[in-house]
């Protein structure tokens, strides 16, 4: 039995899964199985892995299922003690693996172990912007305010917290990973490998416009579980939802909706004043002055410039 499986969902992917899947045939640590969940695809995915030739590969096709229904399928079929899960356009580190397993065999207590995020373009090019997360440990009370776990390539769980918690709910739509994680947390210790050792791919392509559906995917989230908080901690609501519109002004940034970031912003302040006041409250009325009288274009330019400093202060650090 392989000590972990890991669980590729696949719509449509080749322009990106070939250089995903070297990344995990790259790994220091080789006792793996791959199951790449062909979720109704209609490229050539069946053709181009037939040809490949490593047995720890294993093909599994599905009418379309959507994510959660993949990360389901992936799960229920998974024969690894952990389970990772990779997106087909994300990338690992080489040691990712080896140092999110030992972490675990060290550790009974802990559930899932997560990395930092390094960010990079469609070529796969650094961004130059690292999300990095301190939460490790009883994370239970942070992770029901917002997500921890920023991507959801990073983790590496055991297949245990599956067989105790269930599976992924359908019913929460694209933030049935938050949930999934909330409900491991309720139960298990969360371990940290402050290292940026997952790639998550930016493209406009992946990047959910509607973000009305995006705020009703988050709301289903927080109201299922705020209905277990205990009464003391049921002031945290009003920021959970603060913190998800904050998110979603972003998100109307990046599409290029300046009125809906402002719609959104103005949420969270009446949601929760604070966290308009947060680092990332700030940098977000920084982006919208600039977009407000430069334009789209002028936050682009902005975030470009920023961009290639941090790329350049990253090749200083040896």
């Amino acid at each position: 039995m392989p000590k972990v499986s890991v669980v590729i969902p696949a719509y449509n992917s080749m322009a990106y899964l070939p250089t995903t899947l070297e990344t995990v045939f790259a790994q220091t640590f080789t006792d793996f199985e791959v199951l790449i969940i062909n979720d109704g695809s209609s490229d050539n995915i069946v053709e181009w892995v037939s040809g490949l030739t490593d047995a720890r590969i294993r093909l599994i096709s599905q009418d379309n299922q959507g994510l959660t229904g993949a990360h389901n399928t992936g799960v229920m079929q998974a024969q690894g003690e952990y389970i990772a899960f990779l997106d087909a356009d994300d990338l690992w580190e080489p040691s990712k693996l080896e140092k999110q397993v030992s972490c675990l065999d060290q550790n009974p207590e802990v559930g899932l172990v997560d990395t930092w995020v390094m960010l990079v373009d469609e070529t796969g090019k650094s961004t130059g912007t690292v999300l990095k997360t301190n939460a490790e440990g009883n994370v239970w009370k942070q992770i029901i305010q917002c997500p921890t776990v920023v991507c959801g390539s990073s983790p590496l769980v055991r297949n245990a917290c599956f067989q105790e918690v269930g599976l992924f709910d359908p019913e929460m739509g694209g933030s049935s990973d938050w949930d999934m994680w909330i409900r491991i947390a309720s139960r298990y210790s969360f371990a940290l490998i402050k290292e940026p050792l997952t790639l998550y791919r930016q493209h406009r392509s992946s990047m959910s416009k509607n973000c009305d559906r995006v705020f009703r995917e988050n709301q289903s989230v927080i109201e299922k579980t705020f209905k277990s908080v205990p009464p003391e901690w049921q002031n945290l609501k009003q920021r959970a939802y603060a913190l998800v519109y904050l998110y979603l002004a972003w998100r109307a940034l990046d599409n290029r909706n300046y009125e809906q970031a402002i719609y959104y912003r103005q949420q969270a302040y009446n949601s929760d004043p604070q966290v308009i006041y947060s680092k990332s409250g700030i940098s977000q009325k920084f982006a919208i002055l600039v977009t407000r009288f430069f334009g789209a274009s002028g936050l682009d330019g902005v975030r470009n410039i920023s961009r290639a400093l941090r790329r350049n202060v990253l090749a200083l650090i040896p």
